[in-house]
């Protein structure tokens, strides 16, 4: 991404957030963004622009109007020198997540104003669950669902969440009373920003609804995606499948190294998505279809759209469809690119497929640290393709 080097004062700049570079996250009156270098969430700031990127602005602090309450000392002497330890000037109770804020002050306003909390065996109660997402750039995505509607309650919670966190740039809820909480049937209500988030991988920008599908951990979404690549190994003239595409982020990631792409996702919302990404990032070779998988994966989708070089699939926890299995040993890609989220059910599908494909390369990612999970990317050659 190319940077143009700047020179100008912005003042009265308060620090919301801070980025995976450990740099301070900023927003004027107009929702442009700032980078900003050694500062934290709750500064104000005067700051000197040096750098412009595609979407935001990078500087550098000049004077503290007002000082953050989680400022601290830092406790080593090379602080700011060796490269290590970004955020020994930021409290500890105050470090890089604002998820645990939000939700412990939910809870906190729950009890001081006696909302009752939602019981799943009882299926009574008011507030039901909370869902934060938030993005490399600072932005704040909370959906509230409550589980009946009332009016007085419901808008004296969300406005509390408006007034406390300006952080949060899309504030949505909806009213679920059903047996489960699934979202993908509900109707989301925008009560204040806008009923999106925006993330960036590489020189793309990704608009992601509440009920779009994005990898949690998005700076290792750049690794995973790029691993992903590599496999394909894409030289220009390729048909591509992408298959559970989601908001398009793999299909749009790739669309430059092949003649087309076809994303196929079940969730109307996020082609949707899928689509104005797309737009946005100004890519005319890449189309998305919407449809359950074992459904609309069949002989006419092949030939309206035209037969694949290399397909892609990406399927959610349980893995892919048997009949999905069955249209891709009869489409017959020389090679497919299988990314999951479970090794358990991508050995299984493997196994379906070993008498047509052979496993080249597999290759983990650790994209939930702390836990026993991975994301795995095997590359797949028909048996009847030698090198």
């Amino acid at each position: 991404m190319s940077r143009k080097k700047i020179d100008r004062i912005e003042k009265g700049l308060k620090v919301i957030d801070i980025n995976a570079k450990g740099m301070g996250v900023a927003k004027n009156d107009e929702g442009v963004v700032y980078f900003i270098k050694d500062v934290i969430p709750g500064d104000v700031i005067d700051v000197q622009v040096y750098k412009k990127g595609r979407r935001y602005f990078e500087a550098k602090p000049i004077q503290w109007i007002t000082k953050s309450p989680h400022s601290t000392t830092p406790p080593c002497d090379y602080f700011g020198v060796c490269g290590g330890c970004k955020l020994q000037h930021l409290s500890y109770e105050g470090q890089s997540d604002p998820s645990n804020e939000i939700r412990n002050a939910i809870r906190s306003f729950a009890i001081k104003e006696k909302l009752d909390f939602f019981d799943t065996r009882e299926q009574q109660g008011f507030l039901r669950t909370l869902m934060i997402r938030n993005t490399l750039g600072g932005e704040v995505m909370v959906l509230i669902q409550f589980f009946k509607e009332d009016q007085e309650k419901r808008e004296l919670l969300l406005n509390f969440l408006k007034s406390q966190f300006s952080q949060i740039t899309s504030l949505l809820y909806c009213i679920n009373d059903k047996g489960n909480d699934s979202l993908y049937d509900q109707n989301i209500v925008c009560y204040y920003g806008q009923d999106f988030i925006t993330e960036h991988l590489g020189d793309l920008q990704f608009k992601i609804t509440a009920k779009s599908f994005y990898q949690t951990n998005p700076k290792q979404a750049e690794t995973l995606y790029a691993i992903g690549k590599e496999f394909a190994d894409l030289k220009g003239n390729e048909i591509v499948y992408d298959l559970y595409t989601g908001t398009g982020t793999i299909a749009l990631s790739l669309a430059k190294q092949c003649a087309k792409v076809i994303g196929i996702e079940s969730v109307p919302e996020a082609i949707e998505a899928a689509r104005e990404n797309a737009v946005f990032n100004q890519i005319e070779n890449a189309f998305f279809e919407v449809g359950d998988m074992k459904d609309c994966f069949n002989d006419s989708f092949v030939e309206q759209h035209g037969k694949a070089d290399v397909v892609i699939t990406d399927p959610p926890r349980n893995g892919m469809h048997a009949d999905v299995i069955k249209q891709l040993l009869k489409l017959a890609p020389p090679r497919i690119v299988y990314i999951s989220c479970n090794s358990s059910t991508q050995a299984r599908d493997l196994e379906l497929m070993k008498e047509a494909y052979t496993v080249l390369k597999s290759q983990a990612v650790d994209m939930f640290p702390q836990t026993h999970h991975v994301e795995n990317v095997v590359l797949l050659q028909r048996n009847d393709i030698h090198e």
